[in-house]
């Protein structure tokens, strides 16, 4: 029988990967070639079981040499977060991420690492200004995407909300037309990402969500700019309070 070919990151849309894979500063290669690959995976732009971009396509996205990008790939590996396969259907795959230590302790420890605040602030004006500039007017193929990305949303297993949560927010700053925005949003969403992994799923809070991204797409495609930044700016601030909950 026939090995089926594992599916790639590399067959997704090339402009999904775009806001997190950047070329590198001089003198900090590995540091931020790393830190790149982390957002990546932090952000679930490559599922579990899934192949990471070839290490032609990586070293070309980022411009490091091949030397480094292995360098970043072996850390990734010592970390239980990746493996090497080798073979025709061979690469670098994709490990399902270790339980993160739920509770009030972990969430505070990943906190005093953080501001939270301005990360919520900065989140917001992000958010607010993506839909804004994308009810501005899509093009056909951008209405579709982000049709799909909240259809993703309401079909996800419970399980994999977040991360189809994440793509949805990650293809509305894409389409803003900003690829500064878009790549400043993919650093603050995995940031808060770590915050939102150590706090549980709220059946109430993600019928809420979900009740949010259907009026926030609905706006965006019937161009009405106000009614979508009021949405997200709402939502946003939902998200904000539930943290804010937790820490209390």
């Amino acid at each position: 029988m026939r090995e089926p070919e594992a599916s790639a990151a590399e067959d997704a849309p090339a402009d999904r990967l775009t806001p997190v894979l950047r070329p590198v500063r001089a003198g900090n290669g590995f540091e931020e070639a790393l830190e790149q690959t982390l957002q990546l995976l932090r952000l679930g732009l490559v599922p579990p079981g899934e192949r990471l971009p070839s290490e032609r396509e990586l070293s070309h996205r980022m411009r490091i040499s091949r030397v480094t990008l292995r360098e970043v790939l072996k850390v990734l590996q010592d970390q239980g977060m990746v493996e090497s396969r080798r073979g025709r259907y061979g690469g670098t795959f994709v490990l399902p991420r270790a339980a993160v230590p739920a509770g009030e302790q972990e969430l505070r420890r990943r906190v005093a690492a953080v501001d939270v605040e301005d990360t919520l602030r900065f989140r917001e004006v992000l958010e607010v200004g993506a839909a804004g500039l994308c009810a501005n007017g899509l093009e056909p193929d951008g209405a579709t995407r982000l049709r799909s990305a909240l259809d993703a949303t309401q079909d996800a297993r419970f399980d994999d909300y977040r991360r189809q949560d994440t793509l949805l927010h990650l293809t509305l700053a894409e389409l803003s037309g900003s690829r500064s925005l878009a790549a400043q949003y993919a650093a603050v969403r995995a940031t808060l990402n770590d915050l939102l992994d150590c706090i549980p799923l709220l059946v109430r809070n993600l019928e809420h969500s979900q009740q949010q991204h259907a009026a926030l797409v609905e706006a965006v495609l019937d161009r009405d700019a106000e009614a979508a930044s009021e949405v997200m700016r709402e939502h946003c601030c939902g998200t904000a309070a539930l943290l804010r909950g937790f820490l209390a």
